[in-house]
């Protein structure tokens, strides 16, 4: 999926297809591999898409985390489907709210035939949260592909930053090959995950031939 040049993943287009509001809702065709993000609601997701796609307006940031209630689906050049997951763990979303995105994004995880991988984000400036810990437990439970991304690197310094990746990556028992430091702000780590997004879809796309 790689394209010529430094950018390992080129977006030529890209269409918003739709949102899932429920577990037995509404759906896009899973023909095209698909690649799930997921994490926190206040753990900068809008940002680092906008970053990975180039696009300064794709996902919306939101003043309010937490408000995407949904399971958004976008077709990248009609080659794969980015799925961004609901934030979860914001303190003042209700607890009827919480209990309904549970199995939206469970059922969505488990019967999803065409998930390439997981895209899980951690704020590199906080422990893993409890919800952090039962998504990767999750995701290994289901064995798929999961890419790490610590976000808001900006905001640590260099030192700091090594120090807390590898405090996250021993309490979560992550290998550093599944760990990408990441940077809205400076767009630092951007092409490490375009090209894991690229890995994960061209391994998919090869093992259906």
């Amino acid at each position: 999926m790689a394209e010529s040049g430094s950018d390992p993943l080129v977006i030529r287009k890209l269409e918003f297809i739709g949102g899932m509001a429920a577990a037995d809702g509404w759906r896009p065709e899973s023909e095209l591999p698909e690649v799930a993000f997921a994490g926190r609601s206040n753990v900068g997701k809008s940002s680092l898409l906008n970053t990975l796609v180039r696009r300064k307006a794709f996902a919306r940031v939101s003043r309010t985390p937490g408000r995407t209630r949904e399971i958004n689906f976008f077709r990248v050049n009609s080659h794969f489907v980015l799925a961004d997951l609901p934030g979860y763990g914001y303190a003042k979303i209700s607890k009827e709210k919480k209990a309904d995105w549970k199995p939206l994004i469970e059922g969505y995880l488990r019967h999803t035939a065409t998930l390439a991988g997981v895209v899980q984000l951690l704020d590199i400036r906080r422990d893993p949260s409890d919800d952090d810990i039962q998504m990767l437990d999750y995701l290994a439970e289901l064995e798929l592909p999961t890419v790490a991304v610590l976000t808001k690197l900006d905001k640590v310094s260099r030192l700091e930053a090594d120090r807390r990746a590898g405090e996250i990556m021993r309490s979560l028992s992550l290998l550093k090959e599944q760990v990408i430091l990441f940077s809205a702000a400076t767009g630092e780590g951007r092409d490490e995950l375009a090209e894991a997004v690229a890995s994960l879809v061209d391994i998919t796309r090869s093992g259906s031939q």
